[in-house]
């Protein structure tokens, strides 16, 4: 039986679907990283092994086959952080994302309110909305608040010389779970040159897990919203919310409010990105 299923065009098939997907989760995760890079200079390698291979350099082909070796090991010194990223969220993601789906954001008017508000008041904000990646052991790190998702309630956090205002608000499960949340910053050390720790917090909680990370600079009221470790700064409220629908995909067609312009103008945030804010 079985070597009549091995002998299948079925299986053939299946071979094929099996690494168009591989290389197609390869290709999402490569996209837009430092990773790319590497993996342009390990085909050079191949290419060049080919030729010299082709045409009988044996001392070429050493050392290019002694630089693959070497290569490999630099890509998992020079990645970690990418690496460890990638591990984090196959881990803990539901599968390997063939039937997950993203959840809503819980209360996504009251967040945009509260954005807008303390954009206008320029309150430095970090805000963390809990994906399909479980973020317990930060929200132990916090202040537990378990508390309902109102912009009132959001601003008041954020309003300094709140005792809650340092640090970051974890949103799960539908609730404010934590407040007060000191999150891990990103190891990326070209980045301290540009941006602020808040920013480079942002971006570090999301390298480590799924999560949408929504900043509100202190200093230029500035809007930036962080998933996988991309940073888009300088958003209007507008360009927040649809850069929400962007990352959960929303192909339902349902009408979403679109904030007013006058909420724009109140931001003072423009698109050519906030410069460094703690």
């Amino acid at each position: 039986m079985w070597e009549s299923l091995s002998n299948s065009p079925i299986i053939d098939v299946l071979d094929i679907l099996i690494v168009a997907y591989l290389l197609y989760r390869l290709i999402v995760f490569i996209k837009d990283t430092r990773v790319i890079q590497m993996f342009v200079g390990l085909g050079l390698l191949l290419l060049l092994s080919f030729v010299a291979s082709n045409l009988g350099m044996i001392v070429v082909g050493r050392i290019i086959g002694t630089l693959q070796t070497v290569w490999v090991v630099a890509f998992i010194i020079i990645f970690q952080p990418e690496l460890r990223s990638a591990l984090t969220n196959l881990g803990l993601r539901r599968g390997l994302g063939l039937f997950g789906t993203v959840a809503e954001i819980p209360q996504e008017e009251e967040l945009l309110e509260a954005v807008r508000k303390m954009a206008k008041r320029g309150l430095g904000a970090l805000i963390v909305i809990e994906r399909e990646v479980r973020l317990n052991n930060w929200i132990k790190k916090g202040v537990p608040l378990d508390g309902e998702i109102t912009a009132a309630t959001l601003e008041a956090i954020f309003t300094v010389p709140g005792p809650l205002h340092d640090g970051a608000v974890i949103i799960s499960q539908g609730k404010i779970a934590a407040a007060a949340v000191i999150l891990p910053i990103t190891e990326r050390e070209e980045l301290g040159y540009v941006l602020g720790t808040r920013h480079r917090a942002a971006i570090g909680m999301s390298e480590q897990s799924d999560a949408i990370v929504i900043v509100v600079s202190e200093e230029t009221r500035a809007i930036s919203v962080v998933v996988d470790g991309n940073i888009k700064r300088g958003l209007s409220l507008e360009d927040l919310s649809t850069e929400l629908e962007r990352i959960q995909l929303r192909k339902s067609g349902k009408s979403r409010r679109k904030p007013d312009k006058s909420d724009d103008n109140d931001t003072g945030s423009k698109k050519t990105g906030d410069p460094a804010a703690t």
